[in-house]
């Protein structure tokens, strides 16, 4: 088919790669304007800027969607459909509508569960034992649209929003070029979104990473494994806040109140049950194990972390 594809992290790259390498015309990809990055801070394009330049494909960066001459420019491509996977930006109804199949969205959960911009992090924090992609019909709601495929699978064991993110990205991908096929044989059909089951998955908030040890383990277990590897989960040691990259939920009996320290390799007690962290960063340090970590930190039992 001949396609806009709409995207800008490293999210959206594997199913550009797909339509590309299925032969798939991509006439255009739109993008986030580059960003300052790095320690130099020197404008970066986004990886799926680089992707679009690595096959050729002219790239747009606008600003916006809501002009006349964007929403022009846009029509001028003729493409029969746009695919969107983390673009960025709000497309207006007139985008919308300017493709004859209209806008589809890769969104990563399983809808209408985790509308929203987190939704892999806010899944693996709910401890839901599903997850998925959908592709959508995309309209002016968030979310909103009618589905029109879906891969489903348990929720791997022990995985963080880092890797949850590269096996759903590679679904996704998948998944689009199956929805495709589908579309230009006109056998789709279109299921709306039961609005009723529809939770929200907000942004992330720095302030939200701190952990709060009066949890049950299984919580703040999964609390760390969401927030890997950003923001990172951390809790504060003499004013110092350590990132837990890595954790596991023990089975050590206690009565002491949430914080404090069990013994002597950091396992710390949670309202219900007791969490040991595996991998830990400080401030401007490399990630460690737990044994590397304590040899340069000491936390002795009975320490209350914040």
């Amino acid at each position: 088919m001949k396609l806009i594809f709409m995207g800008t992290p490293e999210f959206a790259v594997p199913a550009l790669e797909a339509l590309v390498k299925a032969g798939h015309e991509v006439v255009a990809v739109y993008t986030q304007p580059p960003r300052p990055a790095g320690r130099g801070m020197q404008e970066r394009p986004s990886p799926v800027q680089q992707c679009a330049e690595m096959h050729h494909i002219p790239v747009e960066t606008p600003t916006t969607l809501k002009t006349p001459e964007t929403q022009q420019r846009f029509r001028d491509y003729r493409a029969d459909v746009a695919v969107v996977a983390a673009y960025g930006l709000l497309l207006p109804q007139a985008i919308l509508d300017a493709c004859p199949h209209g806008c589809l969205n890769i969104h990563p959960s399983l809808l209408p569960r985790w509308r929203g911009a987190a939704p892999i992090q806010r899944q693996i924090m709910a401890g839901d034992q599903e997850t998925g992609v959908t592709i959508m019909q995309m309209n002016a709601g968030l979310d909103t649209g009618d589905m029109l495929s879906v891969i489903r699978f348990p929720m791997p064991e022990e995985c963080t929003a880092g890797e949850l993110h590269d096996q759903l990205a590679q679904e996704g991908a998948i998944l689009l070029l199956q929805t495709l096929t589908e579309l230009e044989a006109g056998t789709l059909n279109p299921t709306p979104q039961d609005d009723v089951q529809a939770t929200y998955a907000k942004k992330i908030s720095k302030e939200e990473a701190h952990i709060a040890w009066d949890q049950p383990a299984a919580v703040v277990h999964a609390h760390i494994r969401g927030l890997t590897p950003y923001p990172g989960a951390f809790f504060l040691w003499n004013g110092e806040r350590v990132r837990i990259l890595r954790s596991s939920i023990e089975d050590t009996p206690h009565s002491a109140a949430p914080g404090t320290v069990l013994d002597d390799r950091l396992c710390i007690a949670c309202l219900e049950g007791s969490l040991r962290p595996l991998i830990l960063q400080r401030q401007g340090k490399k990630a460690m194990e737990v044994d590397a970590f304590l040899r340069g930190c000491t936390i002795p039992a009975g320490s209350v972390m914040e």
